[in-house]
C-alpha cells in the first residue's frame, strides 16, 4: 500500500477527531480509496489497522502465551523473551518512523505524552483483546540515537502457587516447606534477583500462600504484582505530569498503607532511595515486611548499611 494513503488516512482521522476504531479506519480508506474495489478496500484496512489500531504489528506477539516481552530496538529488529529466552521474530517495521509513531501512539493510549520534550514514557496499556496486561516504556532519539526503542513487558495472571513451582523445579521441596513457613511465621523477606530472574512470580506465591482473612496492602512503582488472594490492595505510585508537578512517590504510599490495617505490607521493586528508607521505617512496626528488589550482591550494601542509619537516629532522638 502506498506511503501517501496512509498519510491521507492519517490526516483525514486527524481532521475529523474520531476516536481511532476498525470502523472509521475503514471509512476513511473507503474516502480515500474513491471507487477501489472491495477486496482493495480490505487489503488497505489490513494494513492500516497494523499502522493505527491497537498493537499494530506487534499484536500477534503479545497475544503468544510464552512471551513476556516484546522488544524492538530497530525496524528490522524485533525480539522476544520467554521461556525459550531472547529470539528475534519475523515481524518488521517499514522504518524508523513507522516505530516511532507506534511508541507514540501507545504512549497516549496509555495516557502518557512521548515527543521530542518527553522523549521517555513508561505506563501501561489499557485493556486489549488478550488475558494479559501490557507495560510500555519507549524511549525516543536522541536519547536512543540508534532510534525509537520500545518495550513491552506482557503480564498474565499468576498461574503458579508454591505447589506449581516446586512441579516446576523452581525450587525443592525443602525449599518450598521453609518458604511456607516463613509466610505462616509473618517474617519479614526481601526477594532479590536481576531482571526476568522470576521474583515477582515467587513473592506473587508467597503471598497467595498468605491466610485468606490477612489483608495485603502493596505498594508498587509499575503494579506488576498479580498474586492469587482475595484480601490483596494495590497502590502505585505516579509520576509527575509534564509540568513536573502531581509525583506521588512510593515513600509516601508506604505511609498511606500503614494507614490502611494492614496485616502485610509489600513494597513492589525498588530501585532508588527507597530502598532504604522504608527499610529504616519498617523495623519499628509489627506489620510482617516484603519486597523485590532488582539486583546483584553489590545492590544490597545498601540494605547493609540500614541499620547502621537506624541505630544513628536512635541515638539523635535519644532512643
Amino acid at each position: 500500500m502506498r506511503t501517501d494513503l496512509v498519510d491521507r488516512v492519517r490526516r483525514r482521522l486527524a481532521d475529523d477527531g474520531a476516536d481511532v476504531s476498525a470502523a472509521t479506519v475503514a471509512a476513511a480508506v473507503r474516502a480515500e480509496c474513491g471507487v477501489a474495489g472491495h477486496e482493495d478496500v480490505l487489503t488497505a484496512l489490513r494494513q492500516l489497522r497494523h499502522e493505527l489500531v491497537g498493537l499494530g504489528p506487534l499484536a500477534a506477539l503479545v497475544g503468544d502465551g510464552d512471551v513476556t516481552d516484546v522488544l524492538v530496538t530497530a525496524p528490522d529488529q524485533v525480539w522476544t523473551d520467554g521461556a525459550g529466552g531472547l529470539r528475534r521474530s519475523d515481524v518488521t517495521f517499514p522504518d524508523e518512523a513507522s516505530v516511532r509513531r507506534l511508541a507514540q501512539r501507545l504512549a497516549h493510549a496509555a495516557g502518557r505524552r512521548l515527543d521530542d520534550a518527553q522523549p521517555f514514557v513508561d505506563g501501561w496499556l489499557p485493556a486489549a483483546a488478550t488475558t494479559a496486561r501490557v507495560r510500555l516504556h519507549a524511549v525516543l532519539p536522541p536519547l536512543a540515537p540508534a532510534g525509537t526503542c520500545l518495550s513491552l513487558r506482557v503480564l498474565r495472571p499468576a498461574a503458579h502457587d508454591l505447589a506449581g513451582l516446586t512441579d516446576l523445579g523452581t525450587v525443592d521441596a525443602d525449599g518450598a516447606a521453609l518458604l511456607r513457613a516463613i509466610v505462616t511465621a509473618r517474617l519479614a523477606l526481601l526477594v532479590s534477583g536481576g531482571t526476568g530472574a522470576g521474583k515477582s512470580t515467587l513473592l506473587g506465591a508467597l503471598l497467595g500462600a498468605a491466610a485468606p482473612t490477612e489483608r495485603i496492602v502493596c505498594v508498587e512503582d509499575a503494579g506488576e504484582l498479580e498474586p492469587n488472594h482475595p484480601q490483596f490492595v494495590r497502590l502505585v505510585a505516579r509520576p509527575p505530569n509534564v509540568e513536573g508537578v502531581g509525583e506521588v512517590p512510593m515513600r509516601e504510599l508506604v505511609r498511606q498503607a500503614l494507614r490502611m490495617r494492614p496485616d502485610r505490607v509489600v513494597v513492589g521493586e525498588v530501585r532508588g532511595a527507597e530502598v532504604c528508607e522504608p527499610n529504616v521505617k519498617m523495623t519499628r512496626i509489627l506489620h510482617p515486611y516484603g519486597r523485590t528488589l532488582a539486583a546483584g550482591r553489590g545492590a544490597l550494601l545498601p540494605l547493609e548499611l540500614c541499620p547502621r542509619r537506624l541505630a544513628g537516629e536512635g541515638r539523635a532522638s535519644g532512643g
